[in-house]
């Protein structure tokens, strides 16, 4: 099936984000919760989106029209990660209690999909996914026996869970979000994944998952819909998103930066306008999004500014600016951010820092 409307619109801002910028529909009415950028082998970008009531989609002109890739056996799973490789190759993590948490693979642009992961174990509910390639993924699921617990593949079919005799204990009722599949992140051999609940910490692996620690943040924490939703990582930096989903526009500790690699955490001196669900790192640049609107930051995650008021709940970007972000009743958009180069960003921060 193939359907699309788009409504062009202006970017509001020069900060973070370039004109222009469009709104559009998918024509599913599904809250979508996955974005992932895959390319043709020519280089033309590919967007693959996922969501609630087994709703996965993917488009071939930035969103004008989609098709919808169905999984037989999951027509009614919340897709809540989606991680893809080109036209052809998506990795599709669902979140829910036991068996309702799965990961699907399709190496055939959507015409076939195996199932490669899924536990019936107490406490097992996948938040996020995460990956390096093809074939090395990794997934976080809630605490299980007193430990969160991170799955691998290695070889793009078999999944294992990752010892976990060297990563600290989950606290009472601590738990990871799934809000947009973004809470595990990637950079070389680094892992980081956020937590929420009873305090709001980042757990980092230097080794790729074989030890780890775990590490306070001042973000809002101290109920079960407060905590870090979303993470980011490039390079020494690290930012955190989140607040309390259930009170959006309240915009104390929504987010908090690292600037080395995760040993120590700021709140931002100038925050987004609300709790927000993702946050993504392109070039320098950092776009956050959530219920009341869209964030940029020129210096990871310090000082922020609002671009648009959209409620969107996920997104993706590429190292150009060029973007794409979903959300509820299929809400699709399509932008470029103001991807800025080393020496603009200096003093951008020397900017801030004189302020």
């Amino acid at each position: 099936m193939l359907a699309g409307v788009v409504v062009a619109v202006l970017a509001v801002s020069l900060f973070g984000l370039a004109q222009p910028s469009s709104v559009q529909t998918t024509g599913f009415n599904s809250n979508l919760r996955g974005v992932s950028i895959g390319h043709t082998k020519a280089g033309k970008a590919v967007v693959w989106a996922s969501g609630t009531k087994g709703i996965i989609l993917r488009s071939f002109d930035d969103g004008t029209s989609w098709k919808q890739l169905k999984i037989a056996d999951a027509p009614d799973l919340d897709f809540r990660g989606i991680e893809a490789f080109g036209a052809d190759t998506a990795y599709v993590m669902s979140s829910g209690d036991g068996e309702k948490s799965r990961i699907y693979k399709t190496t055939d642009g959507g015409k076939s999909w195996t199932l490669q992961y899924s536990d019936k174990r107490p406490g097992f509910f996948l938040d996020s996914i995460a990956c390096y390639s093809t074939t090395h993924c990794f997934a976080l699921s809630d605490p299980g026996e007193g430990k969160f617990q991170i799955a691998a593949t290695t070889d793009g079919e078999h999944w294992k869970q990752l010892a976990r005799d060297k990563m600290p204990p989950a606290l009472p009722n601590e738990g990871a979000f799934a809000a947009s599949g973004t809470s595990i992140a990637l950079c070389g051999n680094d892992i980081y994944f956020g937590t929420g609940g009873p305090s709001a910490r980042v757990f980092h692996s230097i080794d790729r998952g074989r030890s780890w620690v775990a590490v306070e943040t001042p973000m809002a924490s101290g109920n079960a819909s407060s905590g870090i939703f979303s993470i980011a990582c490039q390079n020494r930096y690290v930012v955190v998103v989140g607040g309390d989903y259930k009170n959006p526009d309240r915009a104390e500790r929504v987010t908090a930066y690292s600037n080395d690699r995760g040993k120590t955490w700021r709140l931002a001196d100038r925050p987004p306008s609300g709790y927000r669900s993702c946050v993504r790192i392109a070039s320098g640049t950092t776009f956050a999004v959530g219920p009341n609107g869209e964030d940029t930051s020129l210096d990871y995650g310090a000082n922020w500014k609002s671009v648009d008021t959209l409620n969107l709940n996920a997104a993706a970007v590429m190292p150009s600016g060029i973007g794409y972000a979903a959300g509820p009743n299929g809400i699709f958009k399509h932008f470029r951010l103001q991807v800025l180069d080393l020496s603009d960003r200096r003093r951008q921060r020397e900017k801030n820092t004189n302020q």
